[in-house]
């Protein structure tokens, strides 16, 4: 009759919950006291309540005797195929009162929870670390013990995680069953069509709790976090140097082998980074996708774009820490650094002059070639470097750019100014 009058006259001593049968209080007790009486008689495996060893048990024996009419899908425990149901009928009754969202399952809600009171009750026993699932957990402890039960029976390979492995499948069977609806790309795995997703939509919803920046993976912001912690934990064991990122151990390694195996089809150069050669390809294409909003000039990549953007902001973030020149490219304070150092990095094969930039190393070489690939549109006289012929138009135009701060003489030269400041002890 409890069941007509809700009374649950049987209470809990130690943590007050109240039961309407006497057997089911015995049964919650054992989640005080820890008492398993209930023993698996295959794996020795023990639980608290009958009930839950004879579902342990289909674990052995293999009986799903709940099948799906709609399906035809069989499950082991009654409440399995109860959830599996919502996939047919799309109900998602449980709902979340702190951002809305619905979920077909009451546990699945009951985790989704996790997400915004922080609770992470599972414990990994080993290095206490915590998590807001089970399963994680689990997944977790497999760090520890090494174990990798599942086995791709194509190539052999073992995997901690049921999941993984059928990750993994897709690379031998190039099924790509998820589509982007934005613009049709295919991919194997839904997570990875989710991060691409983020491409269209500008999601970043990774954000640094140090500096506010905000990223679309939170792989990024784990890269980016090292900025702030200084952390580099990829060494190179051949000199020793420490990298934040792997992808930069790996370029780096490439100073130690010579290997360069991205070579381009059209001129034969090779380099050691992929995207290197997509960046050289352009100089065969022309193609310059990256375009400046205010004065509308075209740049092949991306990074030369933000480069040009200083000279209309006039920003100049980067300084000397010797002299105190700012500068508003990085490499640029690089090159002005080996001014104080004396570091000449670039030498000449032909006759050993070394230099500190690479551009002056070029324009030096054509004295050994000859070459005069510069030529003056106004008198057709060629010269070997564009700084000499941009010098040389002067003497058409009569322009004068150059300016003393001193006494407002002007020189059509750089190198004539510089000469004048002698006059001036400068």
């Amino acid at each position: 009759m409890t069941t007509h009058t809700g009374d649950k006259p049987h209470s809990c001593e130690v943590c007050s919950s109240s039961f309407a049968r006497k057997s089911t209080l015995l049964r919650h007790m054992n989640t005080h006291t820890g008492d398993k009486p209930h023993s698996c008689e295959v794996c020795g495996s023990s639980f608290a309540q009958k009930s839950t060893l004879l579902i342990h048990m289909t674990t052995h024996t293999g009986d799903k005797p709940h099948s799906c009419e709609v399906c035809g899908s069989s499950f082991a425990q009654k409440a399995n195929l109860m959830k599996h149901m919502t996939t047919h009928t799309g109900d998602k009754p449980h709902s979340c009162e702190v951002c809305g969202s619905s979920f077909g399952l009451k546990s699945i809600l009951l985790r989704h929870m996790r997400t915004h009171t922080g609770e992470k009750p599972h414990s990994c026993e080993v290095c206490g670390s915590s998590f807001a699932q089970k399963s994680h957990l689990l997944y977790h402890m497999t760090t520890h013990t090494g174990d990798k039960p599942h086995s791709c029976e194509v190539c052999g390979s073992y995997f901690a995680q049921k999941s993984t492995l059928l990750k993994h499948m897709t690379t031998h069977t190039g099924d790509k069953p998820h589509s982007c609806e934005v613009c049709g790309s295919s991919f194997g795995r839904k997570s990875t069509l989710l991060r691409h997703m983020r491409t269209h939509t500008g999601d970043k919803p990774h954000s640094c709790e140090v500096c506010g920046s905000s990223f679309a993976r939170k792989s990024t912001l784990l890269h980016h976090m090292r900025t702030h912690t200084g952390e580099k934990p990829h060494s190179c064991k051949v000199c020793g140097s420490s990298f934040a990122r792997k992808s930069n151990l790996l370029y780096h390694m490439t100073t130690h082998t010579g290997d360069k195996p991205h070579s381009c089809e059209v001129c034969g150069f090779s380099f050691a980074q992929k995207s290197h050669l997509l960046n050289h390809i352009t100089t065969h294409t022309g193609d310059k996708p990256h375009s400046c909003e205010v004065c509308g000039s075209s740049f092949a990549r991306k990074s030369i774009l933000l480069s040009h953007m200083t000279t209309h902001t006039g920003d100049k973030p980067h300084s000397c820490e010797v002299c105190g020149s700012s500068f508003g490219r990085k490499s640029t304070l690089l090159r002005h650094m080996r001014r104080h150092m004396g570091e000449k990095p670039h030498s000449c094969e032909v006759c050993g002059s070394s230099f500190a930039q690479k551009s002056i190393l070029l324009n030096h070489m054509t004295t050994h070639t000859g070459d005069k690939s510069h030529c003056c549109e106004v008198c057709g006289s060629y010269f070997a470097q564009k700084s000499i012929l941009l010098n040389h138009m002067t003497t058409h135009t009569g322009d004068k750019p150059h300016f003393c701060e001193v006494c407002g003489s002007s020189f059509a030269w750089k190198s004539n100014l510089l000469n004048h400041m002698k006059k001036h002890g400068r």
